[in-house]
């Protein structure tokens, strides 16, 4: 199982982040803008089950932005399977313990699958439902090669319906350097996913918590 180092940073001034990626050399990763648009459908037993012990089910579907010529020939859907654990006690050293109150740490599996749709439905007939659903566009950018401090280090550029963040995931050490460049230090990071960052989003505004989605796709599963 995969252990999985991150934390997020609340942007609120884009163009000013943007200067400030072009200022590090960052770079998109694969073709076109890299801009993909991610819809999540995190999934639980009635009780709560999973999220009584810390952990996530989720099926997610990335859909790349193709430009509009492209469209055509565009590759389908990627569809990923995410399940995500907190990390098992251990005898490690006071500084790996300490990282995990600093940084966001958990044990991740990843798989992709082929149908969404067939995949939840193999869910609900286990007794669980998807009961969180949430949407954003994600851009994913990479330190030059000259950087090699940050060769294991993903800087993801996240607009979500509550605002811009950014997550920087990889080795503790990189997170905090690639943070330094771009302006922001420990006491910026946020820990919180995005369904405690929407709740609270929703309380502040007074409204009630449904599901994280842009206005457009509100309309259509309303």
């Amino acid at each position: 199982m995969a252990r999985e180092t991150e934390i997020k940073l609340k942007i609120s001034d884009v163009r000013a982040f943007h200067r400030a990626l072009k200022r590090a050399g960052v770079r998109t990763t694969g073709p076109g803008t890299s801009r993909v648009h991610e819809e999540n459908i995190i999934f639980d037993t009635p009780q709560g089950g999973l999220a009584k012990h810390g952990q996530l089910l989720r099926i997610r579907t990335e859909t790349a932005e193709t430009p509009e010529k492209l469209r055509k020939s565009s590759r389908k859907p990627r569809v990923i399977l995410t399940f995500k654990q907190p990390v098992a006690e251990s005898a490690g050293g006071i500084a790996e313990r300490r990282s995990h109150f600093l940084y966001k740490v958990r044990d991740e599996i990843e798989v992709e699958v082929a149908d969404a749709g067939n995949l939840a439905r193999i869910f609900e007939g286990l007794g669980m439902s998807g009961w969180f659903r949430y949407e954003k566009y994600r851009t994913t950018f990479r330190m030059p090669p000259s950087k090699a401090w940050a060769k294991d280090l993903l800087i993801e550029l996240d607009e979500t319906p509550i605002g811009t963040f950014v997550e920087l995931e990889g080795p503790a050490s990189a997170i905090d350097r690639a943070a330094e460049e771009l302006g922001y230090s420990k006491p910026d990071y946020v820990l919180k996913n995005y369904l405690t960052l929407y709740v609270e989003e929703c309380r502040r505004k007074g409204e009630q918590p449904s599901h994280m989605l842009f206005p457009s796709l509100k309309r259509a599963s309303g």
